[in-house]
């Protein structure tokens, strides 16, 4: 097998794993208020989240395009190559490790793009390899997303409905929304090794990242449930259902204009606003603190992660 189809198929295998550890670390998005109110046990919320995010990503593209993956494609103002993909992902993948380890709730979204701009910086030997005007936009919309999410909930604080359906509405929105992100890395691998004559994005590569971060979430991400759903607030049902329902709202928003924010900072935001609108100091907002420094750290240390290993894959002489 020539070296270009080995490099292809390693892409989109480190690509997977991307989805999975992005499935298993935000599992904590739509389970963690289910399972701290005990409206679901622990392992029907996990199976419960991993069926809809499945059936979000591939209902989302199959009916409304991938426009959170054309989005995030749009990050470089390069033609990236097979190494500049492969980085990006290992960036990404590398960070999501460490703030699982941590149990810090971070974004997937972020570390993806940031592993981008960094493979994309070092591949174009200067700021030129990304395309700032599409960064703004996406940082703001990341930016945007946290505090919709906070705001949200203190307005809806009474709302009531089955949490059990909040917690599906959830895990749906997160699949539409997360696993375009690597639909979008897959495609530009494919574009990138011709494969593709350009970025649109195949079914075939929709069925994969929607599995990829279903069975993720059933593995489930257990540290940072415990951050989610117990360090932060203690939730009742009534405030885990409308941190739940306001999150889902936004996401599913933000994916229909095609923006890539991040499922983790929409719903951490919804529960830090259900826990202030009922008292200020319900919330440990020392654990906020920690995870706000988390999520601001994520772009550059997934970009320098991502940065260093493009050096190394070019020091060692592989292209592509």
């Amino acid at each position: 097998m020539p070296e270009a189809a080995i490099l292809l198929w390693v892409t989109i295998a480190v690509a997977v794993a991307f989805d999975f550890t992005n499935g298993f670390h935000d599992t904590a998005n739509a389970i963690a208020t289910s399972i701290s109110t005990r409206a679901l046990s622990p392992h029907a919320a996990v199976g419960l989240a991993a069926v809809f995010n499945l059936l979000g990503a591939v209902v989302t593209v199959a009916f409304f395009q991938a426009k959170v993956s054309n989005t995030i494609a749009g990050t470089l103002a390069i033609k990236p190559g097979l190494v500049v993909v492969l980085s990006a992902l290992i960036g990404a993948i590398t960070w999501n490790l460490i703030t699982w380890y941590r149990g810090l709730p971070s974004s997937s979204t972020h570390a993806l793009i940031g592993g981008l701009c960094g493979a994309g910086i070092a591949a174009a030997h200067g700021l030129d390899g990304v395309k700032w005007s599409a960064l703004g936009k996406q940082v703001a919309s990341l930016v945007i997303s946290p505090p919709l999410g906070f705001i949200a909930a203190p307005v809806n604080r009474g709302m009531r409905s089955l949490q059990v359906l909040t917690s599906a509405f959830l895990s749906y929105s997160h699949g539409a929304n997360d696993a375009q992100k690597t639909m979008a890395a897959i495609t530009l691998a494919l574009v990138a090794s011709g494969e593709l004559p350009r970025f649109e994005v195949p079914l075939w590569v929709v069925v994969l990242s929607a599995a990829a971060i279903g069975f993720g979430t059933y593995a489930g991400g257990w540290r940072i449930i415990r951050t989610l759903g117990w360090s932060i607030l203690k939730l009742e049902p009534a405030t885990g259902m409308s941190a739940q329902l306001m999150g889902a709202t936004v996401i599913q928003g933000a994916t229909f204009l095609g923006l890539p924010v991040s499922t983790t900072h929409v719903i951490t935001g919804s529960v830090m606003g259900v826990g202030a609108s009922r008292k200020l100091s319900a919330v440990r907002w020392g654990v906020g603190a920690n995870i706000v420094l988390a999520w601001i750290v994520t772009i550059p240390a997934s970009a320098l992660i991502a940065w260093v290993s493009f050096a190394i894959f070019n020091t060692a002489g592989l292209r592509g």
